[in-house]
């Protein structure tokens, strides 16, 4: 090596160590989102004023969740007042699975008036979404080949078998097949029209 000789390097092996794909963990759990820092959960402070409460059932399947595919939204925590803005269940989440940090992005508001805004809107604008049921049965009959717990997907087994059972309903634009048709044996009392 050039600079080096006779200095004794020539005849130590060279270690290189490439870091590609370790990520940060918090007890464990991979934390794949973007993130200010992994913050103690003992530090976060709930927003009291949070309408969204979250039951039992849905803390335990974002656990297992989270558990499952690590953290991939990180809790988002107000620099005005401290409060947590959006991720209250994954922060119930983290204290169900005994965590003892979590991934927190820390965001500015011009005011309480905005944080507020943000923070109701983080719940309410996500219930606006009107679901494709067919779309969603095919995406999880897609993914229903025994390599994956279903319930990480949010729904628990008693709600995916409702689903699964469902009638199809077909597309409203799908051409109608009047061959099918002859062998109806429905006529209109009244005009006398067969169907």
């Amino acid at each position: 090596m050039k600079g080096y000789a006779g200095r004794g390097f020539e005849s130590r092996p060279r270690i290189i160590i490439i870091m590609k794909n370790i990520l940060p963990q918090t007890d464990g759990i991979p934390v794949h989102c973007a993130r200010d820092r992994l913050v103690p959960l003992g530090e976060l402070k709930p927003n009291p004023r949070n309408y969204n409460k979250h039951p039992a059932q849905q803390i335990d399947l974002l656990a297992k969740n989270i558990k499952a595919v690590g953290w991939r939204h990180p809790i988002t925590v107000s620099k005005l007042s401290g409060l947590i803005v959006a991720g209250h269940a994954r922060y119930e989440a983290a204290q169900k699975l005994g965590l003892s940090c979590a991934p927190v992005n820390f965001q500015n508001f011009k005011d309480a008036s905005e944080e507020m805004a943000v923070m109701i809107a983080d719940n309410r604008l996500a219930e606006l979404a009107e679901p494709s049921m067919p779309d969603l049965k095919d995406l999880l009959l897609e993914l229903d080949t025994g390599a994956l717990d279903m319930e990480l997907t949010g729904f628990d087994e008693s709600a995916l078998e409702d689903l699964m059972t469902q009638f199809h309903v077909p597309d409203e634009n799908k051409p109608i097949d009047e061959d099918a048709m002859t062998d109806t044996k429905n006529e209109c009392p009244k005009c006398g029209f067969k169907w």
